[in-house]
């Protein structure tokens, strides 16, 4: 919602990369709703009708990050599918990427370069169509030069980059986002 020079800049920004499968790195400050911009770019692509799945990096366990990602193959409880193979044919969106274990990195470098990967515990190799949308509110290039973040899987995520403008960069828009909420307050709560 808004009228301002940097949210028609920035929806301008998002209406070009529908129609692509481009990688697409969204990064600005924390609470400038970057998943709502990664919606908005499923929602309006011709992947709209298949899943759109958040892989969130903050708290990574990486122990677990694997099963959770790729899923689990065990004689017992048989195929647990991870967030990658559920995301197939549609969108995957890793939230604050900057925080994802240099480990998983280089682990998610292989399945992009590849479209493929194992389940924990299985042998067959199982393909994935991806569209991959990522987003960070840290500066990864200061990530990378520290060696927290690794230079070719910022390469490969950020084909397309787009700056998610803050609240202060559109001030303007404040009384319209503001009509918008209570609007819906009104209507959601009475």
């Amino acid at each position: 919602i808004g009228e301002s020079a940097a949210f028609r800049t920035l929806t301008g920004q998002l209406d070009k990369v529908t129609k692509s499968n481009g990688r697409v790195m969204l990064s600005g400050p924390a609470g400038v709703r970057k998943e709502v911009a990664a919606r908005f770019i499923h929602t309006n692509s011709n992947r709209a009708s298949a899943p759109f799945v958040t892989v969130s990096c903050v708290g990574m366990v990486p122990d677990r990050v694997e099963e959770m990602l790729f899923g689990r193959e065990t004689p017992e409880r048989g195929i647990l599918p991870g967030l990658l193979e559920q995301a197939s044919g549609g969108v995957v969106y890793f939230d604050e990427i900057a925080d994802m274990p240099l480990a998983t990195q280089s682990k998610i470098l292989r399945v992009l370069v590849d479209q493929q990967f194992q389940r924990v515990g299985g042998n067959d190799k199982i393909r994935v169509d991806l569209r991959v949308i990522s987003s960070t509110s840290r500066d990864l290039e200061t990530e990378i030069a520290e060696e927290r973040f690794r230079q070719e899987l910022f390469h490969r995520l950020n084909v397309v980059p787009i700056a998610v403008p803050a609240l202060e960069e559109r001030r303007e828009d404040i009384p319209l986002l503001a009509n918008h909420f209570i609007d819906e307050f009104h209507t959601v709560q009475g």
